[in-house]
């Protein structure tokens, strides 16, 4: 089994209560990170109670107060820290969490083949 890091962006391009959506053609999905702080939160963009990407608009993934992950389809709420759904359809679901880190200020997400 291979790990492969692919590039998103420098994480000055994530500001701070923000999310960028990415695709990654070589694993073949779609990932989207959200930023609190210091600390950043990478998901697969696939709603977990359709499997259909969660944003209608590219890159916003959060709600208007940027408190919660929402899926734009089903309106759907999910916790950023956890990926838990709290409230809609697939309440009870989580977010795949996908492996990421950052280095030299770039922030990665790490998939395994």
């Amino acid at each position: 089994m291979s790990t492969n890091n692919h590039y998103l962006c420098q994480l000055a391009e994530l500001p701070d209560n923000s999310s960028l959506g990415f695709d990654l053609p070589d694993a073949g999905i779609g990932v989207f990170a959200v930023r609190r702080g210091d600390r950043v939160f990478v998901y697969r963009n696939l709603c977990p109670h359709v499997h259909i990407p969660l944003e209608w608009v590219e890159h916003e993934f959060l709600t208007a107060d940027m408190s919660l992950i929402q899926c734009a389809n089903h309106g759907a709420l999910f916790a950023i820290e956890t990926g838990q759904c709290i409230a809609g359809p697939c309440n009870g679901q989580s977010l795949q969490a996908i492996e990421h880190q950052i280095t030299d200020g770039a922030l990665y997400a790490i998939t395994t083949e």
